[in-house]
């Protein structure tokens, strides 16, 4: 998707226009933003759907696991036909689905050190949806070193624990 608004594209997303937090210059800047989603779990499933249903205008999705029936109850981009299937390829399916304009990039792997900067470095915005700590303290780590704006997500029983790292960098900015 690129950064332009056609007739369609603001059709489609007139009720956020609307909004004057987003506007057309918000919804420009929505278009163009490159978000990475960690985790395509309970988390990371609905983060992905909503953000393709706004219009980012490339989505990078990371798992390394499969669709299991003990997901769907929670993990709202999945049914019984993709039980088996890995869920990168499930999630990219359907945010296509929604939103066919978006680019989707999907990672079949779990982040490590040796993997973390290729992957998170084209991205502006990194959604952190992992499962494990260790995980999440070296995307908390290499988001300050390149200077990434980082959501982190975390489910503990049934209360969400979330923290976003703020860094005063220009282009993060509305």
């Amino acid at each position: 998707m690129s950064g332009q608004l056609n007739k369609v594209s603001i059709e489609r997303y007139s009720r956020q226009i609307v909004l004057k937090d987003i506007g057309i210059v918000g919804q420009k800047k929505i278009s163009n933003a490159k978000v990475l989603v960690v985790g395509a779990g309970g988390l990371g499933s609905p983060v992905a759907e909503f953000l393709s249903r706004a219009g980012i205008g490339s989505l990078g999705i990371i798992d390394n696991d499969k669709v299991a029936l003990s997901n769907l109850h929670r993990q709202s981009l999945y049914n019984t036909s993709d039980i088996k299937k890995f869920k990168v390829h499930a999630a990219k399916e359907k945010v296509k689905k929604i939103n066919p304009g978006i680019k989707v990039k999907t990672y079949r792997i779990r982040l490590n050190e040796k993997n973390f900067k290729k992957v998170i470095s084209d991205y502006d915005y990194i959604v952190d949806g992992s499962d494990n700590f260790s995980t999440k303290f070296l995307l908390n780590d290499f988001c300050l070193k390149l200077k990434k704006l980082l959501l982190q997500v975390l489910l503990v029983n049934l209360m969400v624990i979330y923290s976003l790292l703020i860094l005063k960098i220009k282009k993060f900015l509305v």
